[in-house]
């Protein structure tokens, strides 16, 4: 027996969307039912239902930021009780036996995490993302959402939220640590936000002065457009952390000089085209570059507290589902600010 739902999508690659009849598995013993409120869109929907990152599988119902109300629970389930608000991120499955499962980076499973939509779970089902009236996962990939939070500007936490708040708390950054965030969308101005809450001096380095004065009431204390003549070369030796977060190559060998003696950069954007830069960038002063892929549902709970206490949300613009389409182009534009949350009530069956 399946559940019948409403829910968003895409035909083949770069179509738009359609509603569609959507089925739900029933219960296993330790999954649950959760009735979605909101949905985010993230840059990395719109690589997929685009299939520009390729292996897509199609029809495709995106979303991997969710958050809604737990309406069934399994027979085992003792975690979470129905009434429950919870939160889905990028994956709904894992082995949780292995080395990286054991130590709650369920993201590294060696068996192969299942991410939550666009992906083949353990059975062969194909799974469906968060642009739908519900979602079945499993009990352990479901973390709750404090009490008291504006829930359509959290919903975007759970991937842009965890995947700047596991870089940052990784490398220890503290009261006086010099962070610099690269770009302010979807990602960038979370990492700004998460970053001077945890006290750091944050520089935003965006392209153009536009976004200025949100960057400086995100928690910035400076803001530098990256497109001035001589405004990066004034900045070599001057952060402890770099944190990229835009989607397209940036001019690597640049931003490393930007770092000091043992500073770090972590790449969080996921170009279609590859990343170049020159060995002698990291060999002086001992910099390195290395990638970052969200969190752990362990951290991810920690991420969420921690917004929670410091009043951090994403800042969004809730749509109706027939404006998903315009805003997939709004995003890849640059003209969101910051991330757009679906309503998930105004997906008609």
């Amino acid at each position: 027996m399946t559940t019948t739902v409403a829910a968003l999508s895409v035909p083949e690659a770069g179509k738009p969307f359609e509603t569609v009849d959507l089925e739900r598995r029933d219960l296993k013993p330790n999954d649950v039912r959760i009735k979605i409120r909101y949905a985010g869109i993230c840059h990395s929907d719109i690589h997929q239902a685009r299939d520009e990152w390729g292996g897509g599988i199609f029809p495709m119902t995106p979303g991997h930021e969710i958050i809604g109300t737990v309406e069934e629970t399994g027979s085992d389930v003792t975690a979470h009780a129905v009434g429950d608000t919870v939160g889905v991120g990028c994956f709904v499955d894992s082995c949780l036996d292995c080395d990286a499962c054991r130590d709650g980076e369920e993201q590294f499973c060696s068996r192969g995490v299942v991410q939550t939509y666009s992906a083949k779970d353990y059975d062969g089902a194909i799974t469906y993302g968060g642009y739908s009236e519900q979602v079945v996962v499993r009990d352990h990939f479901a973390v709750k959402i404090p009490d008291g939070v504006d829930l359509a500007a959290t919903t975007p936490l759970l991937c842009a939220g965890i995947t700047t708040y596991a870089p940052l708390v990784r490398h220890g950054v503290t009261e006086g640590t010099r962070v610099g965030v690269i770009g302010m969308g979807g990602l960038g101005h979370v990492a700004v936000k998460i970053a001077a809450a945890l006290g750091a001096d944050v520089t935003v380095l965006s392209r153009t002065d536009a976004k200025k004065d949100d960057g400086l009431e995100f928690g910035a204390k400076a803001y530098v457009a990256t497109e001035e003549k001589g405004a990066l070369r004034k900045l070599r030796g001057s952060f402890d952390v770099i944190l990229n977060t835009v989607g397209a190559a940036v001019p690597l060998d640049q931003y490393l000089g930007l770092l000091d003696r043992g500073g770090r950069m972590v790449n969080l954007g996921a170009p279609t085209e590859s990343l170049e830069m020159g060995a002698f960038s990291l060999l002086s002063f001992r910099r390195a570059l290395e990638g970052s892929m969200v969190g752990g549902l362990p951290q991810t709970q920690e991420m969420l507290d921690f917004c929670a206490e410091h009043g951090i949300t994403a800042t969004v613009e809730v749509i109706d589902a027939d404006q998903v389409g315009e805003y997939y182009d709004k995003v890849v534009d640059g003209k969101v600010r910051y991330r757009a949350v679906i309503d998930v009530a105004s997906i008609a069956r």
